[in-house]
């Protein structure tokens, strides 16, 4: 969820001081960069995952503050509405069996958070966009008790000025307005870390940017929003529309989205948080009290708050990322691409095929983004958010293909020799990129069985919303099998 906030409320000042510290933070932080030293030597990855909350009858439930204290696991924490939670996967290295493992512990984590929200009722949902969502229930309180979303919602209209339009195009179009950032709510997804070098960082970022479109074509599984059917994976779109702070005539003069693809390849992480500060006005000022340049001139390392808090405001797909842990600097890729879901089993081959076919294409002689521009990467990902695996992609080489055809022939020879270079053993490449293939070969990922699920249930009289519970509670079924989306069964 981020940090916690003291105040929801800033004076023009403080926004002016907070304004000066962002700056002076980037200063410092482009000398550690010359300067200091990272940790990055035994790299780690890490995964966040984003549910859902539903009652007995599969409608969302708002009382994650009660689940959570049922729960009672600081791995898991509030969200932005009151039906999410996440779960915060702890980090870990990526050699030998070590995936195998983290399945295990994961689906042992969400089984025991699962009994514990079942005596309070609920049951947890791991999905791109709750299917059952309707507006009334984001008309009362929908929110998460929190004085940073509700600081996030008040700036984010003050900046705007006026109700946001939500506009999206589909086989079923959407048009609402809407006078609060409960939509946001509706968007939960699986966040993908990995930590690297400032001399790396640039390689896997302008790579994480290359695969974001297969990455999303393969993985979609947010077909329904309001009940209505969308884009494949509609939480791109919907995500980007509720927290855009821009009236029309800011769109019209070119400024640009909080939520961002980015619009060049970079040489430097310096680079993208170069771009927070020049492009974007804050939107959470709050300060420390922290004076990073004393810290840096007295040999500790800098928190350097108010610029994560600006770049935590700024919301790329794949997002440049500053910690201190245990006194020692680290930088991260975190990648915000993918839904959450179906199952356990699912989000680890995603993982896999990411983390392999991203270090092999960080590690090309010539890389790929220098025979590809950034506006045709961009176009990919938007394809894929809206068409899945029936998107066309461009890719160097192999020209306008398929998502399965790029997948099958190119990208995954390439996650398995990323993998092998992570030194992943064996069983864990062939399980999980077999889900991969499997998945391409089939044509069936989450979005697609959640269509042909509710088409079939309509087709036997049932209406949209009945076929959405029915179909969600088929989904949690098979979900909780941990067999992969593309060998499940469509009601007959």
């Amino acid at each position: 969820m981020g940090e916690e906030l003291t105040q929801t409320e800033f004076t023009r000042e403080h926004r002016r001081e907070y304004r000066r510290k962002v700056q002076l933070c980037l200063d410092v932080f482009e000398t550690m960069l010359a300067q200091s030293s990272f940790d990055f030597e035994k790299p780690l990855t890490g995964m966040e995952i984003e549910c859902n909350l539903v009652d007995a009858d599969y409608q969302p439930a708002m009382n994650n503050s009660e689940v959570l204290a049922a729960i009672a696991d600081p791995a898991y924490q509030t969200e932005l509405g009151a039906y999410n939670i996440e779960f915060n996967v702890p980090p870990r290295r990526l050699p030998g069996r070590a995936a195998l493992d983290l399945e295990g512990e994961v689906r042992a984590s969400l089984n025991a958070a699962e009994a514990k929200a079942n005596s309070d009722g609920s049951h947890i949902v791991m999905v791109g966009i709750l299917p059952t969502l309707m507006p009334q229930h984001l008309s009362g309180h929908w929110m998460s008790e929190s004085t940073r979303y509700q600081a996030l919602n008040d700036s984010i209209f003050t900046a705007r000025g006026e109700d946001i339009d939500i506009d999206i195009h589909g086989p079923e179009r959407l048009s609402l307005q809407t006078a609060s950032i409960a939509p946001e709510s509706a968007c939960t997804s699986m966040q993908l870390h990995l930590q690297v070098s400032p001399g790396d960082f640039a390689n896997n970022w302008n790579a994480a940017q290359v695969l974001a479109g297969p990455q999303l074509a393969l993985g979609a599984n947010s077909p329904y929003f309001f009940g209505h059917r969308l884009w494949a994976e509609t939480r791109i779109e919907l995500f980007a529309q509720a927290t855009d702070t821009r009236p029309d005539e800011l769109k019209t003069q070119g400024v640009r989205p909080r939520v961002w693809f980015g619009e060049r390849w970079i040489t430097s992480i310096f680079d993208l948080f170069e771009e927070n500060v020049r492009y974007f006005p804050s939107l959470l000022p709050e300060l420390s009290d922290e004076d990073p340049v004393a810290e840096l001139a007295a040999g500790r390392t800098p928190t350097l708050s108010e610029l994560r808090l600006h770049n935590g405001t700024i919301y790329r797909w794949n997002r440049p990322v500053y910690d201190v842990v245990a006194g020692r600097p680290h930088l991260r890729v975190e990648n915000r691409v993918l839904p959450a879901g179906p199952t356990v089993v699912d989000m680890m081959a995603n993982a896999a095929f990411y983390y392999g076919a991203l270090r092999a294409l960080s590690e090309e002689d010539r890389p790929l983004w220098t025979k590809l521009s950034f506006s045709t990467a961009q176009a990919n990902f938007e394809a894929a958010a809206q068409y899945g695996l029936d998107a066309r992609l461009y890719w160097p080489g192999a020209g306008e293909v398929t998502p399965d055809e790029l997948v099958l022939r190119h990208l995954l020879p390439l996650a398995d020799e990323g993998l092998r270079r992570w030194e992943v053993a064996a069983e864990v490449r062939d399980r999980y990129l077999g889900v991969i293939e499997g998945r391409a070969k089939s044509g069936r990922n989450g979005a697609v069985w959640q269509t042909a699920a509710v088409a079939a249930l309509q087709g036997r009289g049932m209406s949209r919303p009945a076929a959405l519970a029915e179909m969600l509670r088929l989904y949690c079924e098979r979900m909780h099998s941990n067999d992969p989306v593309h060998t499940w069964e469509l009601p007959t």
